[in-house]
């Protein structure tokens, strides 16, 4: 297996490539916020929604890639609206303002909490500043949405919607040298089956668990990766994030996107406290 088979950059985000669904709450009177929407996965899920006529508020600190955002989602065509919210996720207060003012927007109905980062290290070496930082963004942050959230999901006119968390093969199982990112997956998983259990079934709360998905989040680590286990590149491609897949693909934001338009669909009011696992059989497979 050669690395020339893998290509790393980030797929450019089409129309063909987004799934749109007939469904009566995807109305511009209708409201998604998105986190992390200034670049892969969050930035595929505020298009793919605002390509479903949702209008859409993107919380991201990246206000610039915030702005590039509504711009590709024009580029496709999108009829629904972007509205940028700039806003570091590890503040309970801004985050409380980036809620409201996409409840301001009309019926916010929708909440998909995408914002992540990594480190690599071992757990003796890993800093707990930066343990603090990934938790606060991927854990906390989250909560704080859907404490602020599930007020106005429940005064819309038939108390429905959904928050949906995004988490990962790491929130099944655990791999070294990603403590952090793994206790905050794990977390995450236990908050969603929480917001399920108080959302009295029109509120939905349900989780999404990729595998490598090709994203600037993703690439990034390959290096750090490789220098922690002493191993190459190429190896951490072949060896470590597909070796054990059967799906020998590595996932593109549009698809991971189009898994939250189906989760917030009518299609899936069933959806409720479960994870959609998608990751080519990376954790139910082994040889």
């Amino acid at each position: 297996m050669s690395s020339d088979e893998f290509d790393l950059s980030e797929p450019e985000l089409t129309s063909d490539a987004i799934l749109v669904l007939d469904d009566p709450r995807f109305t511009p009177e209708s409201v998604a916020l998105v986190t992390g929407a200034a670049s892969g996965i969050g930035r595929a899920t505020a298009v793919a929604l605002a390509k479903n006529d949702l209008t859409v508020v993107g919380a991201d600190i990246d206000e610039d890639g915030l702005a590039e955002t509504a711009d590709l989602a024009e580029e496709v065509g999108a009829t629904g609206v972007i509205h940028g919210a700039p806003t570091d996720l590890t503040d309970e207060t801004e985050v409380e303002s980036a809620v409201e003012a996409a409840a301001k927007e009309g019926d916010l109905r929708y909440v998909a909490n995408i914002a992540g980062m990594q480190h690599i290290a071992s757990i003796p070496n890993f800093p707990t500043e930066t343990y603090d930082l990934l938790c606060d963004l991927m854990l906390r942050a989250p909560f704080l949405t859907a404490k602020y959230a599930m007020g106005h999901i429940r005064a819309t006119e038939d108390s429905t919607g959904a928050i949906a968390n995004m988490s990962s093969i790491h929130g099944h199982y655990a791999t070294q040298d990603k403590p952090a990112y793994i206790t905050a997956k794990h977390g995450l998983n236990g908050l969603t089956r929480a917001i399920a259990a108080e959302g009295e079934g029109t509120l939905r709360g349900f989780s999404i668990s990729a595998g490598y998905v090709v994203t600037p989040l993703m690439v990034d680590q390959i290096e750090d990766t490789a220098r922690e286990r002493g191993i190459t590149e190429q190896e951490v491609v072949e060896d470590v994030m597909l070796g054990q897949a059967r799906t020998k693909e590595m996932m593109t934001p549009a698809e991971v996107a189009n898994l939250f338009v189906f989760g917030f669909s009518s299609h899936a009011k069933h959806l409720n406290g479960g994870d959609l696992l998608f990751d080519g059989g990376y954790t139910t497979t082994y040889e």
